[in-house]
């Protein structure tokens, strides 16, 4: 094993890496698994924004958690962290919290974004998550 410490994972949680968002499915199904924006400060909460009406939303809502990997897959640098743990609280995004996420991953486009998807996004939820279980692998580290 090639485990972070909990200071190195929630920094690394914290970097804006494309989430992997997994969630319990309906029977006879494999967990919906897709990629998502997301945000995480250390100690802090995951939050992930999404349509009211997406599949997922309504998978989470009925599972009560999820589960959220980060990872860089350079063959010089393979790290990741996967997260899970229950819902707590799924309430309307508002369009501060839409805007910090699209600067997230946007940068200086981030506005341009969040004012040309203002209407499709109105009803946008943001959906938090408490970390209860980390896994976490750094293969820049060496057996020892």
């Amino acid at each position: 094993m090639r485990p972070m410490t909990r200071e190195e994972r929630e920094a690394f949680l914290a970097e804006p890496y494309v989430g992997i968002l997994s969630v319990a499915a309906e029977p006879g199904r494999a967990p919906l698994t897709t990629p998502i924006w997301y945000a995480y400060r250390p100690g802090g909460s995951v939050t992930v924004i999404t349509s009211p009406g997406a599949r997922k939303t309504r998978l989470i809502g009925e599972a009560g958690r999820f589960a959220l990997c980060a990872q860089v897959a350079d063959v010089e640098d393979y790290r990741y962290v996967t997260v899970e743990g229950p819902v707590t609280g799924i309430g309307p995004a508002s369009e501060r919290e839409r805007f910090d996420m699209a600067a997230r991953y946007m940068g200086e486009a981030a506005a341009g974004y969040v004012n040309a998807t203002r209407e499709e996004a109105a009803d946008y939820v943001a959906i938090r998550m408490r970390p209860e279980r980390w896994n976490t692998f750094d293969f820049r580290r060496v057996p020892g």
